[in-house]
């Protein structure tokens, strides 16, 4: 079985996809399909980032999730085209994001 460190940054995000996307599918069947969709693109978005970010500083630690929660925290926000909002956002999901790193260790 190979260890999370040998597995490419894009399948763990397509993984994520798949996972969250199929319990957003399921979601979107009470909720409506908008709900899928973007739970699908955050984790996968979270995902990538989050690996991305341990290849290219090569440390495994919260600052991580810190990147990936604020890159996903924007990228949910840019439909609302308001610099605040993006900006809160990404601020509240980088947040949460290191809060639940800092609970996993």
């Amino acid at each position: 079985m190979p260890r999370e460190e040998d597995t490419p940054c894009a399948s763990l995000a397509v993984e994520s996809v798949i996972r969250l996307g199929g319990a957003g599918l399921s979601w979107g069947f009470f909720y409506g399909p908008y709900e899928a969709d973007r739970k699908g693109i955050a984790a996968g978005t979270f995902s990538a980032t989050s690996c991305r970010a341990q290849r290219y500083r090569m440390k495994k630690d919260r600052i991580n999730s810190s990147i990936a929660g604020a890159v996903t925290g924007a990228a949910l926000a840019l439909r609302t085209r308001s610099l605040k909002q993006i900006v809160g956002t990404a601020s509240a999901i980088s947040a949460l994001a290191t809060v639940a790193d800092f609970s996993t260790a």
